[in-house]
């Protein structure tokens, strides 16, 4: 075992001449390794959140496979580690109540197994958040893959987009405007394909801060999930991960604050999903920052809507990666950002979007011609919510920025889907 790094944490597990060392390297051998799979090199743990039940990351069983290629690539030993799948269609009533519950279970796989990088595998909404707190808590080097939006859909002459134009649709269903077979249609081709919602919802939303935070290989965030560059960026990202191993670029030695001002520009800019924000917060704290709502509401003051995307805007996901994706986007926002912000690619973040150019002005705005001006998601106190909320104002109808009116209250979700369709539906005041 002469040679054998001792600076990989996985080491701890494999080097010594004790019981405890035999047990590690027999049970590996048990299971058809020699020891020339993994004795001085660097372990990567890639954590798959595969599922038959999650819609968003059907593709991973191909990219799993195509991440270990990429670690052989680079003389690594890769292992995959199954965590707990968030599938936020098929769950009820949200994947928020098991957030956290990823979050722990990726912190503890990650610091309880002989692992010197981990590769996080996620998309759905709830995933990313979970895994990259996971991962910031257990301070191991990681570089999390995204699994990418799903394709344009159409219907007759209409673009569709999954997340959004079904409730579009469905309000025309109740409305008598639709009739069973045009219904069936759309539900027939409104998700194309794997990955997640083509709109700009939390998981696209999620995907970009991940790339803006330096915790992803450029573009990254945007690549449609079942096109031929989503399979090289899985054999690079296990590529990566072994450099990070070698690095041991641990997250808790470069995440600063400015890492997660610049990932909250990217959402506004965006106009993410407002989902987002809880998400960032409990991000920022397992890195010990402290983010709030009035940093937000601060922000989005300064921070034009570039990103002409639904729902906010009228083009997708597939869209914007043509148009130049995230890094042209956010070059357009240099005088904004932290640019000496660290990424995990030994590069800053101003070096890093250097190079990203917009193709499309229609769908990447100019600063001259933006979406919205300022303040896409305002945050909000009065006597409903003292201690404040948020509104995505570019999404919403100009005439419900001021309204004064009765409010319908409901005793629960069950008792609104009964009743918020009814003609001489029932007002009270609150």
């Amino acid at each position: 075992m002469d040679g054998q790094p001792k600076e990989l944490r996985s080491s701890r597990w494999f080097v010594k001449d004790d019981l405890r060392s035999f047990g590690h390297r027999s049970r590996l051998k048990g299971m058809g390794f020699d020891d020339a799979d993994y004795l001085g090199k660097p372990i990567v743990a890639i954590l798959n959140t595969w599922s038959d039940l999650n819609t968003c990351h059907s593709h991973f069983k191909t990219r799993v496979d195509e991440i270990k290629r990429g670690v052989l690539q680079m003389g690594g030993f890769p292992v995959e580690i199954p965590v707990v799948s968030l599938g936020e269609m098929l769950m009820k009533p949200t994947t928020m109540l098991y957030r956290n519950l990823l979050a722990m279970e990726t912190e503890e796989v990650l610091r309880c197994h002989p692992v010197d990088a981990a590769v996080l595998m996620g998309g759905c909404d709830k995933t990313v958040p979970a895994m990259i707190m996971g991962a910031i808590s257990a301070n191991i080097p990681f570089v999390f893959f995204p699994a990418g939006p799903m394709l344009k859909a159409r219907w007759k002459d209409q673009t569709l987009g999954s997340g959004t134009d079904a409730w579009k649709y469905w309000a025309e269903r109740c409305a008598g405007n639709l009739c069973d077979g045009d219904w069936k249609d759309i539900e027939n081709c409104i998700a194309r394909s794997a990955g997640t919602c083509m709109t700009m919802g939390t998981a696209s939303t999620m995907a970009c801060i991940a790339e803006t935070l330096g915790v992803t290989l450029p573009n990254a965030s945007c690549i449609p999930a079942v096109v031929s560059e989503h399979s090289r960026l899985a054999v690079a990202t296990g590529r990566k991960a072994v450099q990070l191993a070698t690095s041991q670029m641990a997250p808790l030695s470069f995440l600063t604050r400015e890492h997660f001002e610049n990932a909250l520009i990217a959402q506004l800019t965006l106009s993410g999903s407002t989902n987002a924000i809880v998400h960032m917060i409990a991000m920022a704290g397992r890195a010990g920052i402290r983010l709030t709502l009035d940093d937000y509401d601060r922000i989005s003051r300064e921070i034009p809507v570039l990103a002409d995307l639904r729902p906010s805007g009228r083009f997708l996901m597939e869209d914007f990666y043509n148009a130049g994706g995230l890094s042209g986007l956010l070059n357009r926002l240099r005088d904004k950002l932290h640019l000496g912000a660290l990424t995990i690619n030994d590069r800053t973040l101003g070096e890093q979007i250097e190079s990203g150019a917009v193709l499309d002005d229609n769908i990447i705005r100019t600063r001259e011609n933006p979406l919205w001006p300022e303040g896409g998601t305002c945050v909000l106190r009065g006597n409903l919510a003292p201690n404040g909320c948020v509104i995505k104002t570019v999404a919403s109808d100009p005439r419900l920025h001021k309204h004064k009116g009765r409010a319908v209250v409901f005793r629960s979700y069950g008792d609104l889907k009964a009743r918020i369709n009814s003609p001489d539906l029932e007002t009270v005041l609150i």
